[in-house]
């Protein structure tokens, strides 16, 4: 792996069209499933464009940001000297008359939309005016690149749009966007500008256009229905292309008739929706001529665009030094916009590079993993993840900052974390650390007031500023169970003796820690922007990292354990993560996190030499597990788990048992609690107080996995026997740790829905498992929550690998 990352970057590499056409080729060979929207540019709360309509042509309706609002992202194409121009994306034909004597609106032939982690690609053939010749393949390629061997591409809010076409006679392309980029109020006044480079006699760049366009009157760190009204939207083309500034309709027409633009820009600033201004390129293409020539006589070309949505300031939080406007973490290394902008356009090849390793590993380990249509899931998941995500803080003292995007706002919020931290387990554990690392400045500088964790840093994105009056959403078992349980598989993700948790974290140069600084987690780049490692070998880089983390903030460790232990067996009335379904005493699927959390604490202890903690938090642990395996959990007639202790008749999907084995519980053996002193079982328990292997008992697994194969919908497993929504991230942790046809079975299920369901919003973790696959009670869509998808690729990689071989007995017959 490292030397592949390497190989990329040092390799000298010629950026031409043929590097797009290979990427169409392996991506138009990926998907398998139609979703019903697909993302398109996709970086952070603030830069995430969808493909509304994805089952329809991509003219039938515009683009829109993850809320459903459209975004004026439009695209034309027309053949020069045929009077005939395609829409290709959104609606801009809008702004053309249904009859014209200088023009006339057709329609391509919509080949499809094709996507992997990083890319989505939409294909269209352009009809030739001469009958003898084939049609001209135009590709809208849209990358967004997930790149974990470098966060700082990684935090750059920007994305590629390739065009690229294929054919035998000449064609003019046209892209506009608007002012709806940079507020979620069309009444907004907005202003723009226009540059431009010039050649270099000593460079080898070639020189750029670039549209700025921004409110008039910002209002720093505020939301309009959740779209950023501060900030700087700019649309990057080559000098090549011709420009235009102005109204859509005459824009468009004058496109719609010349094939091209004027190079003038309307100085007239007014409101988003006034006379709609739009910034506009085009670009003709000479295919029989100028470009390069392929198979069948056929020249190709391609050009490139890039998108993106600059603040000077991006976070307000509540930090160790009081409250503290934070910058974006690339402008640790570059001084100005500008700097990145370009740095940003010239490094498409290494950018699409890195993001094209991983997304042909995850493919692979996808495939081997379950199916293509898995594989699918997770290509869809991965973006949608990181369009959650801001980049902050320095070199010294990385932080990212995460929005729950849909259902509140909230930043950071542990509960959320927590079913997205498979991806980050399997992508990059460092992004979950600098996930964590506010959480835990903030709590350690003393500004919460309660002795459990927070459960998010604020309550409305972008400001951090924490709730000093201890009045956040009422969690107190989940989220000191969830801080306890991703602790620990960091931990475990830094100290490793044969094959990391993710393979590139492991991809860089090994610098080693120092245990002079303060810095935790610094970010040490190469000059090719690829991080250090993170972690490795435990009597090396990992365990130094790791030890020197807990022992900053041991006493909040240990703070949230002491809770779990007054408050976890037997849980009070109180809110879970799925607070949507309300406050619920005895939770069982509760209990046996925090049980799980108070065992994690156990060698989170060792790590840092606290013996005697270590064997109190163990004990205890043993007790708890006994006691919640035979006196509440289980059903009478022992087939399954039920929803609440009391609740006789019902039953739970037991998604927390993953954690269990995540952690590698399952590769320890441990006598029954029942040999603990002071330990009592009831009568008639005998066959689940047996010797066990590992934590949890092996027969919980076998009876939750037998359970979920006969609940099972046509979409899916249910989240309990209250009704029949599920939440799609807790069916990959539950059956993670099912049999492997109950495994494949529940994936089946779930790709059907993605196939069918009738939302129409960015990919929903919230739905009906029946009828229409529709949404649930609360619309949750483009959460982050569906890094939970990558459950299965986790447990897959955690414990040297041994995690999932702990589970073979769930295959027995």
């Amino acid at each position: 792996m490292r030397s592949s990352v390497y190989d990329v970057l040092t390799t000298k590499m010629h950026w031409t069209t043929y590097l797009g056409a290979a990427l169409v080729t392996a991506i138009v060979e990926a998907s398998t499933l139609t979703p019903p929207v697909l993302p398109l540019i996709v970086r952070n709360p603030y830069l995430s464009t969808w493909l509304g309509n994805a089952r329809e042509p991509p003219w039938n309706a515009w683009p829109i940001f993850w809320t459903g609002q459209e975004l004026g992202l439009g695209v034309l194409a027309a053949v020069p000297h045929s009077d005939i121009v395609y829409p290709l994306l959104g609606r801009p034909h809008d702004s053309l008359p249904k009859n014209s004597e200088h023009f006339n609106v057709s329609f391509p032939i919509y080949q499809g939309a094709t996507f992997d982690a990083s890319t989505t690609n939409l294909t269209y053939l352009i009809p030739s005016p001469k009958s003898s010749q084939l049609p001209v393949e135009v590709i809208l390629s849209f990358l967004s690149p997930i790149t974990p061997s470098s966060s700082l591409r990684q935090s750059i809010p920007a994305s590629y749009l390739t065009v690229l076409v294929n054919g035998v006679f000449d064609i003019d392309i046209y892209i506009d966007i608007n002012g709806l980029w940079v507020s979620g109020d069309r009444g907004s006044e907005i202003e723009w500008s226009f540059s431009g480079s010039e050649l270099d006699a000593n460079s080898t760049k070639p020189p750029l256009k670039t549209w700025k366009v921004k409110k008039r009157v910002e209002q720093l760190l505020s939301e309009h229905i959740d779209r950023a009204e501060w900030g700087t939207l700019c649309f990057t083309g080559p000098a090549d292309a011709d420009h235009e500034a102005g109204d859509s309709q005459v824009l468009r027409n004058s496109f719609a008739r010349s094939g091209s633009l004027r190079n003038v820009v309307d100085t007239d600033f007014r409101e988003i929706m006034d006379k709609e201004p739009v910034f506009a390129f085009s670009k003709s293409f000479k295919l029989n001529s100028t470009s390069g020539v392929g198979s069948q006589g056929k020249s190709y070309d391609s050009t490139l665009f890039t998108i993106a949505h600059i603040q000077d300031v991006v976070i307000q939080f509540a930090s160790a030094r009081g409250t503290t406007l934070m910058v974006p973490l690339w402008a640790a290394y570059y001084q100005t916009s500008d700097i990145v902008l370009d740095y940003h356009y010239h490094d498409f090849q290494p950018a699409y590079a890195l993001a094209n390793n991983y997304s042909v590993q995850l493919e692979a380990d996808a495939l081997k993993s379950g199916s293509a249509d898995y594989k699918d899931i997770l290509a869809l998941s991965a973006r949608q993840v990181l369009g959650a995500t801001t980049f902050s803080g320095t070199v010294e003292n990385p932080l990212i900052f995460f929005k729950e995007i849909s259902s509140d706002g909230n930043m950071n919020t542990v509960d959320v974390i927590y079913p997205a931290f498979p991806f980050f387990l399997y992508t990059n554990p460092r992004w979950l650390a600098y996930l964590l690392e506010p959480l835990i400045e903030h709590q350690l500088s003393g500004q919460y007031p309660n002795d459990y964790s927070m459960h998010d840093l604020g309550g409305s994105f972008p400001n951090a500023t924490g709730h000093p009056d201890g009045l956040d959403e009422y969690m107190p078992v989940e989220e000191c169970g969830n801080m306890l349980i991703m602790g620990l598989a960091l931990v475990n993700s830094m100290k490793f003796d044969t094959q990391p948790a993710s393979m590139w974290a492991a991809a860089g140069q090994t610098i080693e820690v120092e245990t002079s600084s303060s810095a935790v987690f610094p970010l040490h780049a190469s000059e090719f922007g690829i991080d250090d490692t993170f972690g490795g070998p435990i009597s090396s880089k990992g365990e130094k990292q790791a030890r020197k983390w807990i022992e900053r903030s041991y006493r909040l460790w240990k703070q949230w354990t002491g809770y779990l232990v007054r408050e976890t067996l037997i849980p009070s009335n109180q809110l879970c993560t799925d607070d949507f379904a309300g406050w619920l005493a005895n939770n069982t699927n509760l209990a046996l996190k925090g049980i799980i959390g108070i065992r994690a604490m156990a060698e989170i202890a060792e790590l840092v030499g606290e013996t005697e903690d270590e064997k109190y938090y163990r004990n205890i642990s043993k007790n708890y597990i006994d006691r919640w395996e035979n006196e509440f959990a289980i059903s009478r007639d022992g087939t399954h788990a039920k929803l609440a202790y009391t609740w006789y008749g019902s039953w739970t999907t037991l998604y927390n048992l993953f954690a269990d084995s995540l952690l590698c519980f399952r590769l320890s053996s441990s006598t029954s609690t029942a040999d603990l002193p002071g330990a009592q079982r009831p009568l008639g328990s005998s066959d689940l107080a047996s010797i066990k292997s590992g934590f949890v008992s092996e027969r919980i697994y076998k009876i939750q996995s037998d359970w979920y194969h006969n609940v099972r919908q046509r979409y899916g497993l249910p989240l309990d026997s209250r009704d029949l929504q599920t939440k799609s991230d807790w069916e990959f942790f539950a059956v993670a740790v099912a049999s492997k046809s109950v495994r494949e079975e529940i994936v089946d299920s779930i790709a059907l829905w993605v196939n069918e369901t009738s939302t129409d919003k960015p990919l929903t973790d919230l739905y009906m498992t029946e009828g229409t696959g529709g949404f649930a009670k609360a619309e949750f869509k483009a959460r982050p929550v569906v890094g939970g998808h990558f459950a299965f690729l986790a447990l897959e990689r955690a414990c040297g690998g041994e995690a999932l071989t702990a589970l073979d007995f769930l295959n027995d017959e």
